[in-house]
């Protein structure tokens, strides 16, 4: 025995040493001593350009010049201000080679970033062997190699008094190799080189919010390709950037291989493929940066396994010793580019199994050759069925979710299943060709079909109506769309459920079995099997089950076992089977028991849900399993499997052990060796994806056969979590994820504080939660059923039928007649607003609605484009939005059409009313000039009048506005000083982007940039000047409008590009429509959402999606808060970027002005008492809490004690009470005062964490909050009394608003407004709007305003 184990355990040694990450000394060299360049330290620097001795393939362009960042990318080209682009993700707008893209700051000797190019001999060499591990076949010797190292660079935080550095930091290495017609990236990450995985983007503004790193490349806009350009990422989550040192394309941890450009057809970088790397040969004698001599590591160190693991590396999410065979990409991920390093099928890691191999042992199959199984796949195609005439099905094989290319299965090194494995038999595998899996149908042939992404053909929620369920939301991305279920479902967004409801699977058992030597056959049995969702028990009953079948199927609980796997309970943050999969996979099972070696194969087909919502599933067995004698008694103890998610497979080995006593006492030890995999459609335009490995734990598992129903039952009770997850540990969990609590089985369990819940009963049933009862849709009329339909109700749904005489439409919601199809636009039956729209048959029943000219869709409608958004008039020229057109006339003193303007050559400004006022006064005092005691106004230079006006004869002086008039509370008595009075109200223009960057630069350089930094250079209109120059170095390009560099326009010291102009003349001129709408009344919500704010309207409190878009674009602004003026009808807001408050009409054409923009660092919440004229706001950049009239006058501080980050703000107009919070992560709390400041007291100071959102619910005169750290919704009255939970599952709320019986909160999360019913704090409805950001306030608006009283 002891001879058998120690040559496992020297082999689990050597894996353990063999997968460690590569040490900094196999670096290629770098330092100063070996000829870098050193960055400059800083937040944000740019290297000089680097001329390259040879230019260099990127894509299809050639390099001749590189720029180094600081932030973790090389380009060819200067880099944009960081906020374009470091917390972006692919692709970017310029080319970019990333190994490691975040907010990295080298400020204070924190790292140095090195760069040079290098020919030596020995680096060339090093090089080449690298990409040869990736690329065997292409026998390459680099010309060049340019190599960048940064060492021990920090992540850029924001350090306070309250907050230290992490004291994190990175070590990585990008080398660019390449001849004359190819060019190759290495990425190296070290042992203990990543220490910190993402950083936090300096514009989430005090949100703790950290986004992961980038990885790949991009090859930026190109007008050569005519399509989006191509890109290719490596990473998409903290964990993907955790394992970059821990796996490998190359077979050796931390090292990853590209090819990145070829003077052949490229359509995209390429990841290195590795088909048998060796751990052994993973080290490439390298010469040291700082030794000058080889350096290796000793084979006696590897055995001993230290240093390899890092305290930050997660084993659980990638097991070491795991096997896997990236699938081959063919340039088939043009702008999708995604390696997901998550994904075990993308990565190698340690030791590479034979390509070719199967993952069970065929050898020891004992059935006859009659019986013998032919070629069974492991990965069987998931099977369209029929669909049923029923809305609640639809369930096609679309476009849109692409059909994969399977991967092997991936082989988990399990300790308890080691010595149980057979060899693999390389000789019968007759499913894997070329490491492609084929998919195995059963007629015995094989699906080759790919199916392609086409950008042209690329398929969308409009063209796929009814493809997502009823109850799941769909979401168009640029490769295609996809499904999410509703908050109150799960499932994979093609098939949802109602959380908490109670499922039944229906379904036949075939097939042929051997039961010891004797034959068995099923014809076609039933299967039921019956799910308590809720606490994770599924009971799962076979009828008619033939002899002797009956007991010796009892170990076989991986047949009832599925749907504990499907149905598990969740812990948080986890997923079970049916949240990944829905209604539609394959299930494959394969057996081998012990002695025997029996090998039995079960494949279990669910089909999608039939008429009664129930879950169709056909079981098929073949083999042979050993006998077990009548009356016998199994038993089975708790166990726990590891479930691997891999693409679209998910795959689990396991070793089971189990207990057999016979009739008369007799006892038998048994097992048998456990393989099993679930292959589904998943759908990776979303780019989420399920957690790489889970943790299946089956705390009961029941087997019995019933001789007299001749019934064999399985009973199940399970949950499903993280792999780290032990039974052993005497933490208490809450009872809705152990299942002891006490909801009823149509409920669903939440968890509140502590061991506390609440029960809530499913989506489709009502009650307390603790009894549950059917609510019937049809009777209360909640159905949604189409045309010419009648409604069926189900226990917790409904189902749609066709009336007699009709069918269901190709939309599958609507009814036609059973005769023919009708044409729905000429009928009138279609919904197109045909004031927008016109309608186009498609067909079948099915139309379309296509917008006219001048407006664009937004959901399932069309609304006006704002043409004047784009800028179409000339700089000289006021543009006006008009319904699908707009008009541009010159301003006064300007002629031509509007597009071009001229200044006039005889203009004279006109006689103006300050001019006109002070001419007829002094004209009717001649010729004895004005009696004492009259006041003529006084007039400036332009003829309008001057904001200080005074009385020579009283001495009285005041403020005037622009039409004279005097401004309320600015006039004071003689010889107490004339009052500060500002210009007139502002009509200067917003800025542009150009003069925000401009204005940022020169910021950041301390007001005085030297001639040897780079600042944007802008026209009068704020437009970007064609020619850039970058300060003295001679050195010149041209840009496009957006400011980026035009490629090949970059010219050498002493030569000047000929650039055209930026800002064409517009080539569309409207057909101007008389018919102007006034703004929509009623109520609605404005939101945040960076550079603009969005209007989204209500019908009572729901949200009116297709009515949504977007009320003003505010380029370069980042708006945070907003709110409202109900009584002058403007809207306010706060801009941290132009650190600014402004305000605008919401009436046509009217403009943005600026209201305060002195002494603001970061302005973020704010509030508009409208009963007194003055808004409040919180500034966190200074730590105070400042008020004014609402034309930015009496500017005063409140407080500016005891705050550290004051964020929401919030007021009770009619009672004169001022809120506000500060989540001072020492110490968070909400506070209140008076609105003039006195009696300041706090609020709440326990139990709240990231206290985000603020709002005063007028309805209910309570003040409720949003808190990202606890995720709570919770209210309490002003007096700190009846504090309550409304909402315990937040996702990370930003800003929330009160409306009637709603609370509709902002969701950095979902990126979209959510809203909450407070009646039985439901999560009623989300809008996502289609340009997906992150939103911020959001605010209501009355078409009143409530009554009230200073």
């Amino acid at each position: 025995m002891r001879a058998r184990l120690l040559p496992l355990l020297l082999h689990g040694l050597c894996l353990l040493a063999c997968t460690a990450a590569i040490s900094r000394q196999e670096l290629f060299p770098y330092g100063e001593h070996r000829g870098d360049l050193l960055l400059p330290d800083g937040d944000d620097e740019t290297s000089e350009v680097l001329q390259l001795s040879q230019p260099i393939l990127f894509y299809e362009a050639e390099l001749k010049e590189l720029y180094v960042g600081t932030n973790g990318i090389i380009s060819p080209q200067d880099f944009p201000r960081e906020t374009q682009y470091v917390d972006d993700g692919f692709p970017t707008d310029f080319p970019v080679i990333a190994p490691f893209l975040s907010d990295i700051d080298t400020s204070n000797g924190r790292g140095k970033i090195y760069y040079r190019q290098d020919n030596s001999p020995e680096v060339l060499s090093t090089a080449a062997r690298q990409i040869e591990r990736g690329f065997p076949e292409a026998a390459f010797s680099p010309i060049n190699v340019v190599l960048v190292t940064w060492e021990n660079v920090g992540p850029y935080e924001e350090v306070t008094r309250h907050s230290e550095s992490s004291n994190k930091f990175n070590t990585f290495q990008a080398v660019l190799a390449y001849d004359e017609s190819d060019s190759y990236a290495i990425f190296l990450y070290p042992e203990h080189g990543v220490q910190f995985f993402g950083t936090r983007p300096k514009e989430s503004y005090n949100v703790h919010l950290e986004l992961p790193a980038r990885v790949g490349f991009s090859r930026g806009d190109s007008e050569m390709l005519k399509r989006e350009a191509p890109f290719y990422s490596v990473t998409n989550s903290e964990q993907s950037v955790k394992n970059l040192y821990q796996s490998s394309n190359v077979g050796v941890p931390g090292v990853w291989v590209f090819h990145i450009g070829s003077i052949s057809e490229l359509d995209n970088v390429i990841p290195a493929k590795v088909m048998n790397a060796h751990a052994q040969e993973r080290f490439i004698p390298l010469i040291n940066s700082h030794n000058d001599f080889p350096e290796r590591r000793e084979q006696e160190n590897d055995l001993t396994g230290e240093n390899n693991y890092d305290e930050n590396y997660d084993d659980g999410d990638y097991p070491t010793g795991q096997t896997t065979e990236q699938p081959t990409t063919d340039h088939a991920n043009v702008n999708r580019g995604f390696l997901d390093i998550d994904d075990p099928t993308t990565l190698v890691t340690g030791v590479e199994e034979e390509e070719e191999s199967l993952p069970y042992n065929r050898s020891n199959n004992h059935l006859p050759p009659s019986q013998e199984e032919p070629s069974w796949t492991p990965y069987g195609r998931v099977e369209e069925p029929e669909i049923q005439s029923s809305v609640n099905r639809h369930l096609g094989n679309e476009p849109s979710y692409e059909t994969r290319e399977y991967p092997p299965e991936p082989i988990t090194e399990d300790n308890t299943d080691a010595t149980q494995n057979p060899p693999v038999d390389q000789q019968n595998s007759d499913v894997y060709r070329r490491g492609r899996v084929y998919g195995y149908d059963e007629d015995g042939g094989f699906d080759t079909d790919v199916l392609p992404f086409n950008p042209v053909s690329r398929e969308t929620c409009e063209r796929k109506l009814g493809y997502c369920s009823q109850y799941a939301y769909c979401t168009d991305y640029a490769t295609g769309f996809c499904c999410q279920c509703q908050d109150n479902y799960y499932g994979n967004g093609v098939h949802c459920l109602p959380k908490g409801a109670p499922n039944r699977v229906n379904g036949k058992v075939s097939g042929n079995l051997l039961v010891g030597q004797r034959p068995v056959s099923f014809d076609g049995i039933d299967l039921h099997a019956y799910i308590v969702v809720n606490d994770g028990r599924a009971y799962t009953a076979i009828s008619q089950v033939p002899e002797p079948a009956s007991w010796s199927l009892t170990p076989l609980t991986a047949i009832g076992g599925l749907f504990g796997w499907l149905f598990a309970l969740e812990k948080p943050g986890h997923q079970n089977g049916f949240s990944i999969t829905g209604a539609k996979f394959v299930h494959n099972i394969e057996a081998v028991f012990s002695p025997g070696e029996e090998v039995v194969h079960i494949t279990q087909v669910a089909d999608g849900f039939d008429t009664d919502n129930y879950i169709h599933l056909r079981t098929t067995i073949k083999g042979r399993i050993p006998f077990i004698p009548e009356s016998s008694t199994v038993q089975i103890n708790p166990y726990y499997e590891i479930y691997q998610y891999s693409g679209s497979v998910v795959t689990s080995t396991a070793y089971r052990e189990y207990t057999v006593t016979s009739a008369n006492n007799e006892v038998q030890q048994l097992s048998y060796r456990l393989k099993q995999n679930i292959t589904y459609q998943d759908c990776g335009h979303s780019q989420r994806y399920p957690p790489t490995a889970q943790k299946l734990a089956v705390d009961r598992m029941f087997a019995l056969y019933n001789k007299d129903e001749k019934v064999l039952r399985f009973a199940i009770t399970s949950h499903i979590g993280s792999v780290h997850d032990s039974s052993q540990e005497p933490t208490p969990v809450s009872p809705c994820y152990d299942g002891t609590h006490v909801c009823d089985t149509r409920a669903q369990c939440q968890p509140t504080s502590g061991l506390n819940y609440t029960c809530v009963c499913a989506s489709g049933y009502q009650g307390d939660g603790r009894d549950c009862t059917d609510v019937d849709e049809c009777e209360a009329g909640l159905a949604n059923c189409g045309r010419n339909t009648q409604c069926l109700n189900l226990p917790g749904s409904y189902r749609c039928e066709c009336q007699p005489g009709y069918v269901f439409s190709a939309d599958g919601q609507n009814c036609v007649s059973g005769g023919s199809f009708g044409n729905p636009c000429e009928d009138g039956t279609h919904t197109c607003d045909t004031a927008t729209s016109q309608c186009v048959p498609r067909g079948d029943g099915v139309f379309t609605c296509e917008c006219f000219p001048g407006y664009t869709r937004s959901g399932q409608t069309c609304i006006d484009e704002d043409e004047c958004s784009a800028r179409r008039c000339h700089p000289d020229a006021t543009c006006t939005n008009l319904p699908g057109s707009f008009s541009c006339r010159c301003n006064d003193g300007y002629t031509g059409d509007g597009f071009q303007c001229t200044k006039a050559p005889d203009y004279r400004p006109p006689f103006v009313s300050c001019l006109e006022k002070r001419d007829s006064l002094l004209g009717s005092a001649q010729p004895r000039g004005p009696r004492p005691g009259l006041f003529v106004p006084e007039c400036d230079s332009e003829g309008n009048y001057a904001p200080l006006q005074c009385h020579r004869s009283t001495g009285y002086c005041w403020c005037v506005n622009k039409n004279g008039e005097e401004i309320e509370g600015t006039r004071t008595a003689p010889g107490r000083g004339p009052p500060q009075c500002g210009v007139p109200e502002p009509t200067q223009r917003p800025q542009t982007m150009c003069e925000r960057w401009k204005q940022s630069l020169v910021d950041h350089y301390g007001g005085t940039p030297s001639a040897e930094h780079y600042i944007p250079q802008c026209d009068d209109y704020g437009d970007f000047t064609p020619l850039q120059c970058h300060g003295n170095s001679g050195y010149c390009w041209c840009v496009d409008k957006e400011g980026r560099e035009i490629e090949g326009s970059r010219t050498q010291p002493g030569m000047t590009p000929a650039c055209l102009p930026s800002v064409a003349p517009p080539t569309v001129r409207p057909s101007p429509r008389p018919d102007v709408t006034p703004p929509t009344s009623g109520t609605y919500l404005l939101y945040a959402q960076g550079q603009q704010i969005g209007y989204l309207p209500l019908d009572g409190v729901k949200f009116r999606k297709e009515k949504a878009r977007t009320l003003l674009s505010l380029h370069g602004s980042i708006v945070v808060g907003i709110d409202y003026d109900c009584q002058e009808k403007k809207v306010y807001w706060t801009d941290v970027a132009g650190r600014t408050i402004n305000r605008a009409s919401l009436e046509p054409g009217a403009e943005p002005e600026v209201i305060i923009s002195t002494d603001l660092v970061s302005p973020e919440g704010l509030a508009i008492d409208y009963l007194r004229r003055t808004m409040f706001w919180t500034d966190s950049g200074t730590d105070k809490i400042e008020s004014s009239q609402l034309d930015g006058s009496n500017r005063k501080t409140l407080f500016d004690t005891n705050l550290v980050n004051p964020r929401a703000i919030t007021i009770d107009a009619v009672r004169g009470n001022l809120y506000w919070t500060d989540w001072n992560r020492e110490a968070p709390k909400i506070e209140t005062s008076y609105i003039d400041g006195s009696n300041r007291r706090i609020l709440v100071n326990d139990n709240i964490g990231l206290p985000n959102g603020l709002t005063f619910d007028p309805f209910s005169k309570q003040i409720c909050w949003a808190d990202a750290g606890t995720k709570k919704l919770e209210c309490i009255l002003s007096n700190g009394s009846g504090r309550r939970v409304m909402q315990s599952n937040l996702n990370y709320p930003f800003s929330i608003v009160a409306y009637a019986n709603h609370f509709y909160y902002t969701d950095w999360r979902r990126d979209g407004v959510i809203s909450i019913n407070k009646d039985n704090s439901q999560i009623t409805e989300e809008y996502l709007p289609e340009q997906r950001s992150h939103l911020y306030g959001v605010t209501a608006i009355y078409p009143y305003c409530p009554s009230g009283r200073k």
